[in-house]
């Protein structure tokens, strides 16, 4: 069985750090892209960071360029998502995902596999 759990989440002041992890299950990570993607209430589901299940290349969304870093374990089968210099406006849900195939899209309808989302609060 496919499974996604992400974890890491937390309450975390303004310019703090926190590191997600998306433990994934039932299936060969190489093969697909992840993807991480995160809601606020109120909002929209937004695209925040990619990584190609092929070569390994790495994308994000432009609000997140230079803050957040993506990378992946294959050993243990887990991506993670380096979150720095964190605002207020990061505040979210966040959700790892498995694209159906092995390279990055920006649509959270090329994902067919989610996890349940872990919650991110950036707060003083």
């Amino acid at each position: 069985q496919v499974q996604l759990v992400e974890s890491g989440g937390g309450l975390v002041q303004p310019g703090g750090s926190l590191r997600l992890s998306c433990a994934a299950s039932g299936f060969t990570l190489d093969n697909y892209a992840i993807g991480w993607f995160r809601q606020a209430p109120g909002k929209e589901r937004e695209g925040v960071s990619c990584i190609n299940g092929r070569d390994g290349e790495t994308f994000y969304t432009d609000s997140v360029v230079g803050r957040f870093t993506i990378s992946r374990d294959n050993a243990k089968n887990t991506v993670y998502l380096q979150m720095n210099s964190l605002k207020p406006e990061d505040t979210a849900v966040y959700y790892c995902a498995r694209e159906t195939k092995a390279m990055c899209a920006e649509r959270p309808s090329d994902y067919d596999y989610w996890g349940q989302g872990t919650q991110v609060t950036v707060s003083s």
